[in-house]
C-alpha cells in the first residue's frame, strides 16, 4: 500500500506529466516535480489514471498488470488518458484547470476460481475491480466504478463483459473473471488537495 504522501505524489506526477506533455511534448524532469519519488515508484505496479471534467469522465487508461515501474506506468497512463483514449478527443492545454486527476494503484489481478454461478459471491463491491477475458477480448472496470454507478455484483460482471465486447452473461459461459484491488488517490478539485478515496 502507498502512504498518503506517496499517493499525493502519484497524483502530482500524473498532473505534471500531462502539463509538460501538452505544453512542450516532453516528460517532466525529476527536479521539476518539487518532491522526491520514494522507492515504491521503482516497484512494478499496475496503475490507472482517470481524468474527469465537471464530474464527467474525460479519459481513463492504464496498465492492468505490474509490467513496469510505477513511475513509468503513471507517466505513460497519464499521457494516454489525456490524448489516447479513443472515446474522447485529446485534452487541450486550456482544459487542465477544469480537470480532476485520479490515480488508482492496483494489486496484481487474480483469477476467481469458482463455478460460474458462484462468481458473484466472490466479488466485494467497492473493494474489487474486475477483468473479464475470452479469446482476444478483454475488459476491465476499476473498483470505484460499481459503487459510483450503484451496481450490484451481477451488474458489475455484465458491464465488464460488455467492456470486453462480449455478451453481458459471458461470465456464465466460460469467460475468465479476474479480480484485483485498487488504492485510489484523487484531487478534491482541479489542482486541489489530494485525498485517498475509500468505498469499503
Amino acid at each position: 500500500m502507498l502512504t498518503e504522501t506517496e499517493g499525493r505524489n502519484a497524483v502530482k506526477l500524473a498532473r505534471k506529466t500531462i502539463e509538460s506533455f501538452l505544453s512542450e511534448r516532453r516528460l517532466p524532469k525529476p527536479e521539476e516535480l518539487g518532491f522526491e519519488l520514494s522507492p515504491v515508484f521503482g516497484e512494478k505496479r499496475g496503475v490507472f489514471v482517470t481524468l474527469t471534467e465537471n464530474g464527467l469522465l474525460r479519459g481513463c487508461i492504464g496498465h492492468p498488470y505490474p509490467d513496469s515501474a510505477l513511475e513509468d506506468a503513471i507517466m505513460d497512463s497519464a499521457i494516454s488518458a489525456a490524448i489516447r483514449d479513443p472515446r474522447f478527443p485529446p485534452v487541450g492545454e486550456e482544459e487542465l484547470d477544469d480537470i480532476v486527476v485520479e490515480v488508482t494503484v492496483l494489486t496484481p489481478p487474480e483469477r476467481i476460481n469458482a463455478p460460474p454461478k458462484e462468481i458473484p459471491n466472490k466479488i466485494e463491491i467497492g473493494r474489487h475491480g474486475l477483468i473479464v477475458k475470452q479469446g482476444y477480448c478483454q475488459g476491465l472496470l476499476l473498483p470505484q466504478v460499481a459503487p459510483e454507478n450503484n451496481m450490484d455484483c451481477i451488474d458489475f460482471l455484465g458491464h465488464t463483459c460488455l467492456k470486453a465486447g462480449l455478451s453481458p452473461d459471458a461470465w456464465l459461459s466460460g469467460a475468465e473473471v479476474h479480480c484485483f484491488e485498487g488504492q485510489i488517490f484523487k484531487e478534491k478539485e482541479p489542482h486541489g488537495e489530494v485525498f485517498e478515496e475509500k468505498f469499503h
